[in-house]
C-alpha cells in the first residue's frame, strides 16, 4: 500500500514518529476526523499539505456526469472541507501554514480535460479567497503550488472517455515540487509556480493575452503530445475508488531527480 510505503520512507529519513489516519476528505466529517487524530496525538498542527486529486479526460460532452463531478468535487469540496477543519485550529493557535497543491491547469484550460480544469480553477478560487479571509492572522498562510505535468501515476489511474490511451509526457520530478512545498513551509509565500524554464508563465500568457492563437493550437497540440493511437475503452480509472495496484510515488516515465 502506498501509504505504508510512505510510512516507511518517514522513518529513514528520521521522523519521530509518523502517524497513517486513512479518511476521506471528500466528506467533511472525515476531514474534521483526521483533524481531531491529528490534535489528539500530537496537540497542534503547523503545517498542512494539501494535494488530493483525481483526473479525467475526456470532452464535457462524453464524460458522464458523475465522473466529472466527483473529480470537481475531490478538489473543489475536498480543499473546502479540509480548510473549514482546519483554519479554525491555526487561527486559534495564531500560526500555521496550510499548502495546496493546484496545477498549472488552474489558470488555463485544456480540450479533454474540462473536468480537472473544472477542478483546479475552482480550488484556486477557494484558496485565493482564503488568502484574502486570512490577512487578518499575520501568522497564519494560506499557499498555493501551480506545477505543470509532474511524473506520477495519476495519466495512468485517470477516468478516460478519449477512446485513446494517454501518453502526456511529465516534465517535472515529484521532488521538484516536494521541494518547492517544503521551502513555502520554511518561508510561506502566496503562489509558487513550479515549471521546467519559463513553460508556466509563457503558457499562460499565450492563453490570456492571444485567446485565439492559443484555442487554434492547444488541440493538436494535446492530441499530439497527451494520446496515443491505442484504442481504449471508456472507464472511471480511480476517480470513485482508489486501484491500489497503481499507486506509487513515480509514475511510468524515467525518474528525473
Amino acid at each position: 500500500m502506498a501509504l505504508d510505503a510512505t510510512d516507511k520512507a518517514c522513518r529513514a529519513v528520521g521522523a519521530g514518529a509518523v502517524d497513517v489516519v486513512v479518511d476521506d476528505i471528500a466528506d467533511s466529517g472525515g476531514a474534521a476526523r483526521i483533524v481531531a487524530r491529528t490534535l489528539d496525538l500530537h496537540g497542534s498542527i503547523d503545517i498542512v499539505v494539501h494535494s488530493a486529486t483525481v483526473l479525467g479526460y475526456g470532452t464535457v460532452e462524453s464524460m458522464p456526469a458523475e465522473v466529472f463531478n466527483t473529480v470537481v468535487d475531490t478538489a473543489i469540496h475536498g480543499t473546502l472541507h479540509l480548510a473549514q477543519a482546519v483554519l479554525p485550529v491555526l487561527r486559534r493557535q495564531r500560526r500555521g501554514v496550510f499548502i495546496a497543491v493546484n496545477s498549472l491547469l488552474g489558470s488555463i484550460t485544456v480540450p479533454q480535460m474540462g473536468a480537472y480544469s473544472t477542478a483546479k480553477w475552482g480550488q484556486r478560487a477557494v484558496l485565493r479567497t482564503l488568502q484574502q479571509e486570512t490577512r487578518d492572522e499575520r501568522r497564519v498562510h494560506v499557499c498555493i503550488v501551480s506545477p505543470g505535468s509532474v511524473n506520477t501515476p495519476v495519466y495512468d489511474q485517470a477516468a478516460n472517455y478519449t477512446g485513446r490511451g494517454t501518453a502526456t509526457d511529465p516534465v517535472l520530478s515529484p521532488d521538484r515540487v516536494a521541494a518547492a512545498i517544503v521551502r513555502l513551509a520554511d518561508r510561506p509565500r502566496r503562489h509558487v509556480s513550479v515549471p521546467v524554464g519559463p513553460a508556466n508563465p509563457l503558457i499562460i500568457s499565450a492563453f490570456r493575452c492571444l485567446p485565439s492563437l492559443y484555442d487554434r493550437l492547444v488541440g493538436p497540440l494535446f492530441r499530439l503530445a497527451a494520446l496515443t493511437r491505442k484504442t481504449v475503452s471508456p472507464n472511471p480509472g480511480n476517480v470513485f475508488k482508489p486501484v491500489a495496484a497503481g499507486e506509487r510515488a513515480f509514475g511510468r516515465w524515467p525518474v528525473k531527480r
